[in-house]
């Protein structure tokens, strides 16, 4: 029986922010007018480049960030170019308030989880590796035992190569996976740990034949020496990540779970053992940050809990976001500047983000439209802008991808103008969405 083989298409999730690549400054930490995907908010992004800065030289401890503006002025974008900047190494987390309020564990052990995610530590270890460029790379594929019409491989066949040396291995049908699910091929160099068979795809061979003009694929130089050496291995990991290994080793019984809370006694043998780690070379702090959206959402108890962690020598740089006036304080009946308490506004740094000029508008909607592959013609350009100034430009992005979708039907490669229209009337903004509610307001079910 012949079996026919389709291709499956792929799914790509292009996120709210993924075009944005830095902060868009100049040498003198002077923002330019689009740079790194961000538009405008040039005073935000200048105080954002002070922040990075004070960052990377330690000069942030003890202090905070408040990201403060009206909705879609690019308070997120912001902190997550300030990730941007600071590297890969350094661990951002985002999460919204609301997150800290669960049924599975405390509010204040929430808030604690995501602080030490946010605060890594970069290890340095001596391990036998095994790096060179992929020359050869032969599965011995297999009948899966649980599933006969699939293969998957019982061992392969690799051969590595420096630039002054050649030698071929046989490797487990483990490691085989693994390659396969890098995905793995000629001309990549890797890096194979010894000890654990952990396998790191450094780049493409600048000798390969294959080249890519597009897409995340940097190439890399051909290693020198031999194949297999001493090397010092440098990873990161946080302090969250040594919290739930040293939990996992503390729980005696083999019936009983893992709790989702860590005990403090867990907790503090886990700072001990980094300051040792510190103190003797083997490993460095790296403070990273904790973005929270919706800051207004905490209460008290959480402004209270974070005001005095902020003080810990183990604290990540704590950058918090709201689009709140006057507000009350969560479980008080005080009224505050955004909602948070004025103790801990006087430990923050505050960034203000204001709403964006028409042409900004213009070229953040053009942006977005370019990352998502869409194509749009002036007077939809233009009428997208109109909506963005006149509503939201939360709203006008929103209609990008439906306005795509009826070009589509048109089978035209290009959004006109009469597709922005048609999504327009299909879908509402806020506003618009207020005078339906005023409309049907006696035939809405009340609180």
């Amino acid at each position: 029986m012949a079996i026919e083989i389709k291709e499956v298409q792929r799914f790509e999730r292009i996120g709210a922010h993924s075009h944005i690549k830095g902060l868009g400054l100049d040498e003198n930490l002077r923002a330019l007018d689009v740079a790194d995907g961000l538009v405008g908010q040039r005073k935000a992004r200048e105080a954002a480049g002070i922040i990075v800065r004070l960052i990377k030289e330690g000069k942030m401890a003890g202090r905070g960030i408040l990201m403060a503006g009206p909705p879609g002025t690019g308070k997120t974008a912001i902190a997550v170019a300030i990730s941007k900047e600071l590297g890969k190494d350094i661990p951002f987390v985002h999460v919204s308030a609301s997150e800290f309020y669960s049924t599975e564990m405390k509010k204040t052990e929430a808030l604690i989880q995501a602080m030490r995610r946010a605060i890594g530590v970069r290890i340095k270890e001596t391990r036998t590796v095994l790096e060179g460029e992929v020359v050869g790379l032969d599965y011995n594929m297999v009948p899966n035992p649980y599933n006969p019409t699939q293969k998957i491989p019982e061992s392969a066949t690799l051969t590595l190569a420096t630039k002054d040396e050649k030698r071929t291995f046989t490797v487990s049908g483990r490691l085989a996976m693994q390659f396969l699910y890098q995905g793995i091929e000629v001309g990549d160099v890797i890096m194979i740990d010894k000890e654990t068979g952990r396998i790191v795809k450094l780049g493409k061979s600048d000798k390969a034949k294959k080249k890519f003009d597009l897409g995340d694929v940097e190439t890399v130089e051909v290693p020198s020496g031999r194949i297999e050496k001493e090397k010092e291995f440098t990873y990161v990991v946080t302090l969250h990540d040594l919290d739930e290994a040293n939990a996992r080793r503390s729980v005696f019984s083999l019936f009983e779970p893992v709790s989702r809370e860590i005990d403090s006694e867990v907790r503090e043998a886990v700072d001990e053992q980094v300051k040792r780690w510190v103190e003797e070379g083997k490993a460095e702090l790296v403070p990273g940050v904790l973005f929270i959206d919706e800051t207004h959402l905490m209460d008290i108890e959480l402004f209270a809990f974070m005001n005095r962690a902020m003080e810990s020598e183990m604290a990540p740089i704590i950058i918090l976001s709201s689009n709140r006036g006057f507000a009350k304080i969560r479980g008080t009946d005080i009224i505050s500047p955004h909602g948070i308490p004025l103790d801990l506004l006087d430990r923050l740094l505050i960034i203000t983000t204001e709403p964006y000029s028409r042409e900004e508008i213009r070229k953040i909607v053009e942006i977005r439209a370019e990352e998502l592959g869409i194509s749009l013609s002036e007077d939809a350009l233009e009428l997208l802008t109109e909506l963005g100034e006149k509503n939201s430009l939360r709203y006008s992005v929103q209609l990008l991808a439906p306005a795509k979708e009826f070009a589509k039907l048109r089978n035209s490669g290009k959004v006109d103008v009469e597709d922005v229209k048609r999504a327009s009337e299909l879908f509402v903004d806020v506003s618009q969405s207020s005078s339906y509610l005023k409309k049907w307001e006696e035939r809405m079910l009340a609180q």
